[in-house]
Order: C-alpha cells, then sequence, then structure tokens
C-alpha cells in the first residue's frame, strides 16, 4: 500500500527532471491520476507512453492564467477531485552575473525568470485552491538550495528562489486550515533544467553542462550529484495527508548537505 492511494495530484513542468520523477513516484505510491501541465508535445506523447491512462495531460504556458485554469480543469474532471498541487516549473539563468547583462536584459530577463518561477506558482495556486479547499489537500512547490544560500546562480534566479519562501510561508498562512502549503528544495541535480530566453540560453540545459555532475559530487558533503529521483520521496511526504498532517510552511532541503559544504577539504 502506497502514500498516496487514491489521491489526485496536479504536477506543473512534469514532463522532464524532477517533475516527471513525481509523477512517476506519486503513481507508484497509489495516485488514482496525476494532471501533467506541460509546453512541449513530445513530452506530453512520451508521458501517455509511459504512463498511459493514469496521466491527464495539458499542454499550457505556466504563464498563463487560463492555462493553469484549464490543467486544473482538466485534471478534476477526469479523475474527479485534485488532492495535491506540484508547482514544479522552472527557468535558470545560467550563473549570470548582474554586471554580465545590459540594462535592458536585466529588465527583461526579470520579467522572464520571475514570471517562470514566482508568477507561475501564484497561479498553479489560485488556479487550484478551490478543489484543494474542498479536498484539504495541499500545495508543495519545488524551491531550491539557491532559496537560502547564495552561488546557485546569478542574481535574479537566487532571488526568484528567495522570493519562493514567501511564497510559501504566505499562502501557508491564506489557506490554513483548509490547505497545506510546503516546498522541497533541491541542489545540483542531473536535470534538462533551461535557461532564458531573453539570455539567449532557451537551448542550454543545465545537465549539459561541461563536468557539473563531478564539480557538484565534489562540492557536496555527501559527495555525489543527486538524480531526480533522489528528491521525490519529499514531494510523497508532503503531499501524504497521513504522514505530513500537522505540516505546512515546511521546506525540506535535499541538497546534499550545501550548508556544511565546506567541512572538508
Amino acid at each position: 500500500m502506497g502514500w498516496l492511494q487514491q489521491q489526485v495530484a496536479l504536477v506543473t513542468g512534469g514532463g522532464s527532471g524532477i517533475g516527471r520523477a513525481v509523477v512517476r513516484r506519486f503513481l507508484e505510491e497509489g495516485c488514482a491520476g496525476v494532471g501533467v501541465l506541460v509546453r512541449s508535445q513530445e513530452q506530453a506523447e512520451s508521458l501517455v507512453k509511459e504512463f498511459g491512462e493514469s496521466v491527464e495531460i495539458f499542454l499550457g504556458d505556466v504563464r498563463n492564467p487560463q492555462d493553469n485554469l484549464g490543467a486544473v480543469e482538466a485534471t478534476v474532471n477526469k479523475f474527479g477531485k485534485l488532492d495535491t498541487l506540484v508547482a514544479n516549473a522552472g527557468v535558470w539563468d545560467f550563473f549570470t552575473r548582474l554586471e554580465k547583462m545590459s540594462l535592458e536584459q536585466i529588465a527583461n530577463s526579470f520579467d522572464e525568470i520571475f514570471s517562470i518561477n514566482v508568477k507561475a506558482y501564484l497561479l498553479a495556486a489560485a488556479a487550484a485552491a478551490p478543489h484543494l479547499r474542498k479536498s484539504k489537500g495541499s500545495m508543495i512547490f519545488t524551491l531550491s538550495n539557491s532559496a537560502f544560500y547564495a552561488g546557485g546562480g546569478g542574481p535574479l534566479y537566487v532571488a526568484s528562489k528567495h522570493a519562493g519562501v514567501g511564497l510559501v510561508k504566505q499562502l501557508a498562512y491564506e489557506f490554513a486550515p483548509d490547505v497545506r502549503v510546503n516546498a522541497v528544495a533541491p541542489g545540483g541535480t542531473v536535470t534538462p533544467l533551461r535557461g532564458p530566453e531573453t539570455l539567449g540560453k532557451q537551448e542550454n540545459r543545465l545537465s549539459e553542462i561541461p563536468n557539473f555532475e563531478a564539480s557538484v559530487a565534489e562540492t557536496m558533503p555527501l559527495r555525489f550529484i543527486a538524480q531526480p529521483e533522489d528528491h521525490a520521496g519529499h514531494y510523497v511526504l508532503l503531499a501524504s495527508k497521513r504522514n505530513s498532517k500537522a505540516t505546512t510552511a515546511a521546506i525540506i532541503q535535499s541538497d546534499g548537505g550545501w550548508e556544511i559544504r565546506k567541512m572538508r577539504s
């Protein structure tokens, strides 16, 4: 028996990386179905090929209010309810420093990064809220070690993830006692996280950085770089109505010990 028997979830950005690992693990833990909001037809077809009728795919943009509403409605129409929202889509700035950007790039990239990493979470939360109140469910946001520490990206990315901390706390406050709001903060992970179009990095992928895996593993006290599935159990715990009944406004750090990364040479 899994921890999420007969629950229904919606995962944004669930076509690859951590989002897809969460979809897979939720179904393994007994979910009756999982809605997935993705932008790519290729990802949509791949999800259906792997999971079949257990998923409801909605093609859209997480920055679009109607697409968030459409993904929620499609999930509820197919599976009858919604117990958990996982707001997971994200974009990374590839360590782009402030002085490496023009004023125009700063303005445009701020809009793009915050639209995906912050605004999209607000839109998903607002769209899902009525159904989550009804089911006494939960919201789970994907943050980052950059939500707490410098050095995991450039100023735009780090600021967006710090904003996510405030978002978790404020929404937990606003939705209590009906809906629990929590987050998972992964560290360096082998994922195809893309860069911003406004910086010309939309074709760049985190996992394709030369020596990325080895350099992250060497930096971490636990001496390995995480795979997406290494974080998925935290989402299961936070989604579980039995095992996290008393948990809200919490952020689980799943970052290989980033805070103590200088403890060994």
